[in-house]
């Protein structure tokens, strides 16, 4: 009897295993020839670089000192390291022998024309929501690009994740494919803001928690996340920004990379507002209301400590809260009260008080510990807010010193703990994906 249970089980097994592979197999597409650049209207080659700018495809798609979209630039996660791949028309190493077919597939499926299912660092479970419109154009912009001959290198995954039939099942598990229902009853400003948050920057990647297998979790929209070994914060309510953000605030944000009762963006963010700074306004705003929907209107206790926070730093005659006996007041004051004032709204060049930093109110201390080790600058062709890094200068310990006091001085949240830890592992590069 045991026997024949047991041969039953194996059937069912291997039958079920069959069927699994039937279902995740998917074909391969004919190569075409590469299509003449000339062919494609600039008006859908704009909006398609448009589009391009806003899902920040020439960040991921390019390593440092590489030429655009040629792929190459290592993505850490959990789970090892993926490389990005070229996305030039090149006919070798690029996707220049694609047809739009393949383009779309991989864009609303996650299949490539060889019918290989790709990694969710790509995320096509955002850009399947994208319009027939929208692919269209984009296409046409990658089609238009020039043809760089560059294979990136191999992907550096532990088995079984190393095997692409495994992304099938994370797909049975976790992939819806199609445009998803937006909520009725909202204007059109927010309905397109939704839409190029959601499926075109694909906002939620980043500020979205994950579970034990990479994806977002369901339910927690916008709750915070990770990229790159930065804290990526809630945008809902439990955003931890001191000032709630405004619709008015995000727009200005996300169009200069800076907000005056918020700061400057930082690590990954950074080249997001510098391609968003590029786009139409049009695009932009939307995307600002959308997002200051997420949060919706502050309780009244918080809009209170706001406006009670602003009103303090504003006020000329407000008596210094600096405590010189503890530790790291004396690095502070040699190396950030310069630029940071303690008692007001603003200290030299503009440089926000850090009472007013999400980085400072955050949960966590990795995105004040990076910004002290790396500093913060403008993109190369652009002007901006700068502000040195520490990494050369300061030690581990140093470092914890200030950024606890900085903490205990400017903000009212509990003390980080392990600091010198969390110091050492983003130096040794533990702490990327």
């Amino acid at each position: 009897m045991w026997r024949r249970i047991l041969f039953v089980v194996l059937i069912m097994t291997v039958l079920g295993a069959a069927g699994f592979v039937a279902w995740a197999w998917e074909p391969a597409l004919a190569l075409n020839p590469p299509p003449d650049r000339s062919s494609f209207d600039r008006e859908l080659v704009q909006r398609g670089a448009e589009l391009a700018a806003i899902g920040n495809c020439g960040v991921c798609h390019t390593t440092a000192g590489g030429k655009p979209f040629a792929g190459g630039r290592p993505l850490p996660t959990p789970f090892g390291t993926i490389h990005a791949t070229n996305i030039t028309p090149d006919p070798k190493a690029g996707i220049g022998q694609w047809s739009e077919a393949a383009f779309e597939r991989a864009m609303r499926e996650g299949v490539d024309r060889a019918g290989r299912h790709l990694y969710p660092a790509f995320p096509y479970d955002h850009f399947t929501r994208l319009t027939d419109e929208d692919v269209k154009a984009l296409y046409a912009f990658m089609m238009t690009r020039d043809p760089v001959r560059v294979t990136a290198p191999a992907n550096d995954l532990a088995f079984p994740l190393n095997i692409r039939l495994s992304v099938a099942a994370w797909k049975l598990l976790f992939f819806h494919k199609g445009r998803r229902q937006l909520e009725a009853g909202h204007d059109a400003t927010w309905t397109r803001g939704a839409y190029l948050a959601d499926a075109v920057a694909h906002c939620g990647a980043c500020h979205t928690p994950r579970n034990a297998l990479g994806a977002q979790k369901r339910g927690q929209d916008f709750a915070g996340g990770s990229s790159e070994g930065w804290h990526a914060p809630a945008l809902n309510a439990q955003s931890p920004a001191p000032v709630p953000w405004t619709a008015d605030s995000l727009f200005t944000y996300l169009r200069s990379g800076s907000a005056p009762l918020h700061g400057t963006a930082a690590g990954p963010m950074a080249p997001v507002v510098h391609n968003l700074g590029g786009v139409p306004e049009d695009d932009v705003r939307p995307i600002a209301v959308f997002i200051a929907s997420v949060a919706g209107p502050p309780s009244p206790e918080r809009q209170r400590m706001a406006d009670e926070l602003i009103q303090r730093l504003s006020n000329p005659e407000t008596v210094g809260l600096a405590a010189d006996g503890q530790p790291g007041a004396a690095i502070f004051a040699g190396a950030c009260a310069t630029c940071h004032s303690e008692t007001r709204l603003r200290g030299a060049a503009g440089a926000i008080n850090l009472a007013l930093s999400t980085a400072v109110n955050a949960p966590d201390p990795l995105n004040a510990i990076r910004i002290v080790l790396d500093g913060i600058g403008p993109a190369q062709d652009r002007r901006g807010p700068l502000m040195p890094g520490f990494s050369g200068a300061l030690t581990d310990g140093q470092i914890a010193q200030l950024t606890g006091y900085v903490r205990a001085q400017f903000s009212t949240q509990p003390a980080w703990r392990d600091l010198e830890t969390t110091i050492r592992r983003i130096r040794e590069g533990k702490d990327q994906s």
